[in-house]
């Protein structure tokens, strides 16, 4: 069954709910995120970034998402996350990817902004509808992992509305990733989001253009639901996902130093995920959304 990313997304904007977007580093974490989004009859976006996209291959990771739609009959929307070049972006989309999330934001805005048109008239020229998300603004950290230093983040670095709005103009995406206080990873230091700022650009651009939060992962369950109120519809998790599985992965090799059947030893790794993911989907609000 084929579904439509921007149906949800705009749901999500209207009725103040948001799409998880887990990223998934293996199988194992694949398959929790759809059990997850099944008992929970949600809409889940499943990510993986260039790394992980090169462990399952773009069409493997396609062809098993395609077929836990199947399967369960639920919304999972695979996305080529953070994707660093057009060529990269187009061998997404031809392997079967529903999303990309085409990330030239380390460049000038000129060099963003083209870069980010051309994907997007890349998607159009498909037969199947593509959800394209450009990136504006700098983050302060590039990878979803525990970081043990402090985060410094500088205002100046965050989005301005008025050239989110040039930049949704000249490329056409569907998606808008800013950058509001949010960071990869966790840390010690709080995330203070820039919920004013989320407000005023949900309120400069058009309605079908939905806000994409990075970085969710330690944020806070307040947060989350005041970024939600500000008008953020999809919300990406990779840190916490990753953290549950190899904590459990850790203490189940501890407990059982004599197995060596591996599915056995994945197994609780696998629900802690599943578990976690659950505990987003109802905190976004995505549950029964389907």
């Amino acid at each position: 069954m084929s579904y439509d990313l921007s149906v949800y997304l705009k749901k999500a904007t209207a009725d103040k709910w948001a799409i998880p977007h887990f990223n998934v580093c293996n199988l194992e974490q694949l398959r929790a995120v759809a059990n997850a989004a099944a008992e929970l009859r949600a809409p889940v976006m499943i990510g993986t970034s260039e790394g992980e996209r090169a462990l399952f291959t773009p069409e493997g990771a396609a062809a098993l998402v395609a077929a836990y739609e199947e399967k369960f009959c639920v919304p999972l929307f695979l996305n080529a996350d953070h994707t660093k070049n057009v060529a990269s972006a187009k061998a997404a989309i031809e392997a079967g990817y529903s999303s990309v999330h085409i990330d030239l934001s380390k460049l000038s805005f000129a060099e963003n902004t083209k870069g980010v048109a051309e994907v997007v008239r890349y998607a159009r020229k498909q037969k199947r509808k593509i959800s394209i998300e450009g990136e504006l603004g700098a983050l302060a950290t590039d990878s979803s992992t525990v970081l043990k230093s402090e985060v410094k983040i500088d205002p100046a670095t965050f989005t301005s509305p008025e050239q989110a709005l040039e930049f949704v103009h000249k490329t056409g995406i569907d998606r808008l990733a800013p950058a509001v206080g949010n960071y990869h990873g966790i840390s010690k230091t709080k995330k203070n989001l820039d919920f004013a700022r989320i407000k005023d650009l949900r309120a400069k651009l058009r309605s079908n253009v939905a806000l994409v939060l990075h970085g969710g992962s330690g944020s806070g369950d307040a947060a989350f639901k005041k970024a939600i109120r500000a008008g953020i519809a999809n919300i990406h998790i990779s840190t916490e996902l990753r953290v549950a599985y190899t904590k459990t992965l850790r203490e189940t090799m501890k407990k059982n130093p004599d197995e060596v059947i591996p599915y056995k030893l994945t197994a609780p790794a696998t629900e802690a995920v599943k578990k976690k993911a659950m505990e987003f989907i109802k905190l976004f609000g995505a549950n029964g959304k389907a």
